[in-house]
């Protein structure tokens, strides 16, 4: 058992673990800002109807998904600018100055 607990502080395991949690915690975060507050905003601004459903049919059974991959590009571009944002706010904080 204490050669396990050596392992685990080694190589900061349990620091790892925290920040798997916390990452998930935090993906789940951005996620809901984005489906919940972000998109219906960007919907606003967007074109009306059915625009994610647009594509180019290439023959009966193969579709190009424009507006899919248009869809997960914005999505993608608005959770990287949070975690970016969410990033920058935590990582470069000036530390507090000591008494």
């Amino acid at each position: 058992m204490k050669e396990f607990v050596e392992f685990l502080k080694k190589y900061g395991v349990v620091g790892l673990a925290i920040a798997v949690i916390i990452g998930g915690k935090v993906n789940e975060l951005v996620g809901t800002l984005v489906s919940g507050l972000l998109m219906p905003i960007l919907g606003v601004v967007l074109p009306g109807g059915a625009w994610q459903e647009v594509g180019i049919q290439l023959s009966a059974d193969n579709r190009i998904a424009i507006g899919q991959i248009l869809n997960a590009t914005i999505d993608f571009l608005i959770v990287a600018w949070l975690v970016f944002l969410f990033t920058r706010l935590v990582l470069e904080r000036p530390a507090p100055a000591e008494a």
